[in-house]
């Protein structure tokens, strides 16, 4: 029998494939980070410290103490009164980001305590219409405020509204600016004290309104914050924009915002200005 007989008969194992999923490209320094390094900081950058957009679940469980989150407003769901179609309809759009994030609509709403204290606290999801303001996340932002008002509570709420006023929805969703920002006023005249947490991204019509009238203004780093988009400002002004324009931290450097916390810190943070404040609203 000659070699080659021999040679045919040999098995060659298949290398083994590495699994799917463990790695993710970092948008802030485009580089591969090991997923589970990633999800341990809270879904943060160990690299470069970007922090990813998370869920309103994830931001609930990072912020609240554990079980003392209760929904309210729930019920509330979305129309499309303008009967408004774009490239898809805008009743599809909506059952697909129902369907793809399980939430009935950007914003979720609530009671809860952060360190022990007690709060009202919402959050905006990015993931569903790019956490738009539409006619019921104005309406629910408006009736959490009315709710802190009326039990004499802090209110928090945790902005990554990417995608400003809801154009699908006209003048509707433009009046929610208005509607949040009433009902804030309200409660300021009647002594709360409202925390807003700004995170990447925030813009357009709830930048414009609600997010920007904190008693305390919190960005988590490299958020990009503002009304319009840089890109936008630029071609409309014809001019070069500063370095680092409508960041967090060009904010914070011209006055815009108070303070700068990265996720990690952002719950015990909020606990110290509560703290500060008191239990209650006033």
């Amino acid at each position: 029998m000659g070699w080659t007989s021999g040679f045919r008969r040999l098995r060659f194992r298949k290398k083994r494939e590495m699994p799917g999923g463990l790695w993710l490209r970092c948008p802030g320094c485009s580089n591969l980070q090991y997923r589970r390094a990633v999800e341990e900081r809270l879904r943060v950058c160990p690299e470069c410290n970007f922090h990813f957009e998370i869920s309103a679940a994830e931001r609930i469980q990072i912020l609240c103490d554990e079980g003392s989150f209760e929904e309210r407003f729930a019920t509330l769901l979305p129309d499309d009164p303008l009967e408004f179609v774009a490239r898809r309809p805008y009743r599809e759009r909506l059952a697909q980001a129902q369907r793809a994030t399980g939430l009935n609509e950007a914003c979720v709403v609530g009671t809860a305590r952060i360190e022990a204290h007690p709060v009202v606290f919402g959050c905006t999801d990015s993931r569903f219409l790019r956490g738009s303001m539409g006619s019921v996340v104005g309406e629910k932002i408006a009736r959490a405020i009315e709710l802190a008002t009326e039990q004499r509570l802090p209110f928090v709420f945790v902005s990554g509204s990417g995608g400003g006023a809801r154009m699908d929805e006209g003048v509707l969703s433009l009046m929610q600016m208005a509607k949040t920002s009433a009902a804030l006023a309200r409660y300021d005249r009647a002594g709360g004290f409202f925390i807003s947490v700004l995170t990447n991204p925030t813009m357009g019509g709830a930048m414009a309104s609600f997010a920007a009238l904190g008693d305390v203004i919190i960005a988590e780093p490299k958020a990009l914050l503002g009304f319009a988009g840089p890109g936008v400002i630029q071609q409309t002004i014809k001019a070069e924009l500063p370095e680092g324009f409508q960041t967090s931290e060009f904010l914070l450097e011209h006055g815009f915002i108070d303070l700068i916390v990265d996720r990690c810190d952002m719950k015990r943070t909020i606990a110290r200005l509560l703290a500060y404040a008191g239990r209650e609203a006033a």
